[in-house]
This record gives structure tokens, sequence and C-alpha cells, in this order.
């Protein structure tokens, strides 16, 4: 321990002091106890404070309180002992400093530090620049200057040479020298010396040995009475009653054009025993082999008038793998699907096979598929092009190509494919070409590839059906939405038609807001999400659909009483198509066009080229015309919303229908027996 420390340990002078040495105590605190210093500070502070008012007062607050208080000189607590701070006790006797706070000094206030100087800033010597020694650069002579030409500079050529021939030490490789491994030292392997397994060596097993397990008797089991399963509600099963030939001969028109009897009673089945005009008037010719051209409006019955005669020509042939025999091309996938549809159980009682080949369906199964082989295929031109580019199909094989909607394909800008898949197909192939106009594109096609044809043209192209309806409606732009939503709040199917997929969703969407239910349909969904919109539009839970002119070209669903053009179409074609939608196979429908001021003198026009002959009528929300023309009324106004999909079925990942191929002589997977878990479906009628 330093010397100062040792000077600042004062030794305990109590009695049980021992040899202890105390905590360092500072001078002040040396000489007075507590209450000392605190009563001697107090009154130097009352007295310094008289003093800065100007006036002097005795302070007696201490005599008052009878001097130090007993609590303030620690010392009286134990026992009276008056020792000092510093001279406390030895530890665990029980005795305490006698620490006073009255023993401190005072302190003064600082207008009474008289003795300590003031610092002045002034008083300090000023510092000059000038007087400091100058440095002189030119006055370094003492340190030498390098020179780079001074350096020795290196010779490459000073260094020794080094020969290889000297390296005599090391001995020279020769690939000569290293032994060689001859196969032939090897020793032969014989497999006669291995051990072979012989079965017969294995413990023979005896089952009359397992005396352990119990012998099941099958007498011993409980009867079963099946009149006892009372809960179970036993359905009725109805019988189909076959349908006698020649009585369908009697009075069915079909029978008369030529099909095979079997097409005639399945049609018959579904009351099919009068065909359309463009029926009538296409079949005998496409049976008799010729090329024909048929002009039709959507709803004509063109499906039928094209592939009952594909059917005809296709049954009773043998079909190679990845070459089908027939082929319609179709513009969408919505309606390769309708027309997969409607032939696929005339195509089962032909023992025909079909299989849908669109975009937006897993390749594996269509391949696979077209391995197998497919007599008639349904498809799309791109996917198509896809598959014959892939190897996975060869259209060299094909007796009958069709095209559907022809027209509807050029304007779509798949003139190149069609051109292309008709190029692959041999020349000597019949060709079928069914579309609503003949003009543009479609006239090169068939200058191209058909051969001869016999046009058939039942309609002049416009909108001559005598049970539709048609209605100009010229409105304000604000009274648009409400408008929309009046006309498709009525009882019935309605379809809203609109130029882009962005307003086909924003119109859905606000007529849901408005209590409307509508569900929007265009090519941005997916394919799934298409299928499950067409189905809950089909099967009624949502009445309306807001569709595009690209997804509702050639669909097909019945009992659609009202077509609205929210936005007007672009030609007369488009406006034919839409219209179409409606009034399809004899029944009734009304079309609604929703006119701006500023659209007016055009569309009048445009329902000229397309044979409408009426005339714009102003109309408002709320008019009685609306409910006359149309069987609309005002929406309730709450928010409605899209009904969940229907689950899945067991082994059925797609939650609906499977578009997979109909094999003759083996169920199906839609139509016919196609959804699995052992349950037919209902059979329902199919598109004329």
């Amino acid at each position: 321990m330093s010397q100062h420390h040792q000077d600042q340990f004062v030794p305990n002078d109590g009695a049980d002091a021992g040899d202890r040495v105390k905590k360092p105590r500072h001078k002040k605190f040396q000489t007075q106890s507590y209450g000392e210093r605190m009563a001697a500070g107090e009154v130097a502070r009352n007295t310094a404070s008289a003093a800065n008012r100007g006036e002097v007062r005795d302070d007696t607050r201490l005599e008052r309180r009878g001097g130090p208080s007993q609590y303030s000189d620690r010392g009286s607590r134990d026992g009276g002992n008056d020792r000092k701070y510093g001279e406390r006790g030895t530890r665990g006797s029980g005795s305490k400093s006698n620490f006073r706070r009255d023993d401190r000094p005072v302190k003064g206030y600082r207008s009474e530090r008289t003795e300590r100087p003031q610092y002045n800033r002034d008083d300090r010597p000023q510092y000059n620049r000038d007087d400091r020694p100058q440095y002189n650069r030119s006055e370094r002579t003492d340190r030498p200057q390098f020179n780079r030409d001074d350096k020795p500079r290196y010779n490459r050529d000073d260094r020794p040479q080094y020969n290889r021939g000297d390296r005599t030490d090391r001995p020279q490789f020769n690939r000569d020298d290293k032994p060689r491994y001859n196969r032939e030292d090897r020793p032969q392997y014989n497999r006669d010396d291995k051990p072979r397994y012989n079965r017969d060596d294995r413990p023979q097993y005896n089952r009359s040995d397992r005396t352990d397990r119990p012998q099941y008797n099958r007498t011993e089991r409980p009867s079963y009475e099946r009149t006892e399963r009372t809960e179970r509600v036993e359905r009725p099963v109805v019988e189909q009653q076959p349908v006698d030939l020649g009585t369908v001969a009697e009075g069915n028109e079909f029978a008369a054009l030529g099909l095979a009897p079997r097409l005639v009673q399945r049609l018959a089945r579904e009351g099919i025993d009068k065909p359309f005009p463009i029926q009538a008037a296409t079949i005998p010719d496409a049976l008799a082999g010729k090329d024909v051209l048929g002009r039709g409006q959507t709803g004509s019955g063109k499906t039928l008038g094209f592939g009952l005669p594909t059917l005809m020509r296709l049954a009773g042939g043998h079909t190679e793998s990845r070459r089908p025999r027939g082929m319609i091309l179709v513009p969408t996938r919505e309606l390769a699907m309708q027309v997969h549809d409607a032939l696929e159980p005339l195509a089962h009682v032909m023992n025909v096979s079909v299989k849908l080949i669109a975009g937006g369906l897993p390749y594996p199964k269509q391949i696979d598929a077209l391995r197998r082989g497919v007599d008639l295929l349904i498809a799309t031109p791109g996917r198509l092009i896809d598959l014959c580019e892939q190897g996975a199909a060869d259209l060299g094989a094909v007796e009958i190509a069709v095209l559907d909607e022809a027209d509807h394909m050029c304007d779509m800008g798949f003139m190149p494919a069609v051109t292309t898949l008709l190029d692959m197909t041999p020349p000597e192939g019949q060709r079928l070409l069914f579309s609503a106009t003949l003009d543009n594109d479609v006239d090169t096609i068939v200058k191209t590839y058909l051969k001869d044809p016999v046009t058939h043209s039942t309609e002049s192209g416009q909108a001559t059906v005598t049970t539709m309806e048609h209605h100009l409606l010229v409105i304000e732009p604000g009274h648009k939405q409400s408008l929309t939503a009046e006309l498709a709040s009525r009882d019935g199917r309605t379809i809203v038609f609109v130029r882009t997929k962005l307003g086909a969703d924003r119109v859905a969407t606000q007529l849901r807001d408005r209590g409307v239910m509508a569900a929007a349909l265009h090519g941005g969904l997916t394919q799934g999400a298409r299928n499950r919109t067409l189905d809950q539009f089909k099967d009624g839970s949502v009445p309306v659909l807001v569709a595009t002119d690209v997804a509702a070209r050639g669909i097909h669903v019945d009992d659609v009483g009202l077509v609205v053009q929210a936005d007007p179409p672009a030609e007369h074609k488009d406006y034919l198509h839409r219209a179409g939608r409606t009034a399809r196979a004899g029944g009734k429908g009304a079309v609604v066009t929703l006119v701006l001021p500023h659209q007016r003198r055009g569309m009048i026009r445009l329902a000229e080229s397309a044979g409408v002959a009426t005339e714009p009528v102003k109309a408002r929300p709320g008019d009685e015309l609306v409910t006359e023309l149309t069987g609309g009324s005002k929406p309730s106004g709450y928010p409605v919303k899209l009904p969940e999909p229907k689950p899945k079925r067991f082994g059925n990942k797609g939650g609906g229908k499977r578009y997979g191929s109909s094999r003759p002589g083996g169920r199906s997977f839609e139509g016919r027996g196609g959804e699995r878990g052992g349950r037919r479906p209902e059979r329902k009628s199919f598109q004329r």
C-alpha cells in the first residue's frame, strides 16, 4: 500500500477494534460531528442571506429545536456513545459510527470567493506569424539529388546460360522399360467352381403342419337377410324401350336423307326427327362425297349438317397410330368443346373414336390418344399445328376435312394456320366448309382447296329470323350502367356483350354490386375458369353472362332470351354473331343495343347492313319501355357473390367433364359413363 493511502486510514480506538483499519475519511470529516456541521452551516447560510438583503438577524432555529436532534447524531443510537464517525467498533458489535452532519465545514457563497483571480483573455501575449523564421528551400544543399541514370541496370546477357545437356544425374524415362499388363496371365474364371443353389435342398412347406391357425368355416358365419335393410330407399329402374326402326323410318325425315339406321334411331331418342333446311340441303351431297360449301347463320343447325356425313364416312374404317382419318377445325376452345359434346353420342353409336384437340388442355393425354389411334379430331388450328410439329400427329391420311365458322377463323388471324393444315391433308380428300358469310379470305380458301363445291345458302347473311326482335336504345353516358342492370335483371338467361376483357370484368362486377348475378367470360381466363363459368350459366346458377366477341363466338346455350350489346359491334358480321346467341332452333329472343348519342348514325348504318330495320328510341332508367320490350326490372341494389364451384369428384382432377377420346366398345370420359367413380352421369341432349 502506498504512503498516501496509509496516511488516509486511521486506526479504530474502540474497545473492540482489534487490528482492523478503517476506511479513509476526508479531512473535513475528522474534526466535527454531523450535528455540529449542520448547525454551523445553517447559521452561516442564514447570516449570509441576511447580509445580502442588508439585514442581520439571529437564527434561533437550532435553539428552538433544543440543539441538535436526537436523530442527528448517529452515536446516540448506540447507547449514547459519543464516538466520532471514524471510530466505529468492530464488525458485529452492534455499534455504529458517530458521524454528525453538523460537523461539516461551512461552504461560502460564490460572492465571498474574492481571493480567486479573474482570467482576462486580453492580457495574454498576441502571436505574430511574421516573427517565425522563414524556410528557404534553396539552402538545402546537403541533400543529394537522385539520378535515374546512376542506377545500375540489369543485363539479361550476364546471367549464366542453362544447358539441358549438363543434367546427367537425372535418369531418362523409357516407356519400353515399363512392364506391360498381360490379360492372359490372370487366372481363368470358371463358373462351374461357383456353388450352385439347389431348390430341392430347401425344406418343404406343408400347410397341414399349421395347427395353430384356426380353420375358417363358412357355414358358421351369420346369415344376412336383405329384407332387414328397411332404411334404404329403392329407386325405380326406368328401362328404355327400344325404338322400332320401321316405326322411326315412317315419320322420320332423316331416314330419307340416307343416314344409317343407328344414327336415325339415336336422333329419334332425342326427339330429333325433322332436319333443318341447312341439314336437308347439305347432308345428301356430303354423303355423296362432294365438296360442300354451306352458308347459314349461327343456330341454323350446321353442326349436324357436317357432323352426320363425317361420321358416316369414317364408320367401319381402320385408323393407324398418329394418323387420323377425319378433321374438324373450329376457331375457339368453347366451340370445339360444344362440337365435341354434340357429336360424341353419335360417334359412339357408329363406333368412331373422337378426340378434342384444343389449347388449355393437357398435352400428354392428347399425344397418348393420337398414339393409340383416333378416327376424328375436333381441333383448334394452333394446338393441332403444335402436335404436328412435334410428330405426334400426321394428317396424311385425312379423308374428310371440315372448317366450321370459317369466316371467324379468318377474322381471328387463323388464315395461315388453316392453309398450313389443309396443305398437310391429301388433295383428293373431301372438304366441307361452313360459314355465316363468304367474303374476303373465305373466298380464297374456297377457290384454293375446294373442288367444284356444291353451294347451299339458306339465309342471305342478314338477320331475317322472324322470332327475333331488335331494339336500338339511345341513352346518355351516365345512364349506361343503370340501364344495363335493369335489362339484365330479368327472368331467364341473358348475355351482355362488351368489346374488351377489362370491360367484361368491370360490367360483371357492377352488375353484382347492384344485385344481378353475373359472371365474365373472356380469353384472359384460364380454361378451367371458362369451363366453370359456362357450366354455371348453363345450369342457371348464374343467369347473366358478360362476354366478349371472341369468347362467345359459336357458343350454344338453350333458352337465351335476351342479348344486350352494352358496346355496339364493330361491323355487321359481329352483330349477326351476337344476335345468333338467342332465338336458336326456332326459339324466341330479343336483341337490345345501347347506343350513345355520338354512335347513333354509325349504328343505324351497321344495322341496315345486318338487315335490321328498326328506328332508334331514346330510353332512360326506370322507363316502362324497358319493361315492355325485355321484361327487365329495377335490381334489388344488394350486392351478391358468385356461387362457389361444385366440389371435385373422386378421381377427376378437372372437377367437371373430362374431354378424352371416345373409344368404340368401351366407356368414354363424358357423355356415356364418362365420370369416374362408377356412377353413370345423367344423359344430356346434344346440340343440333
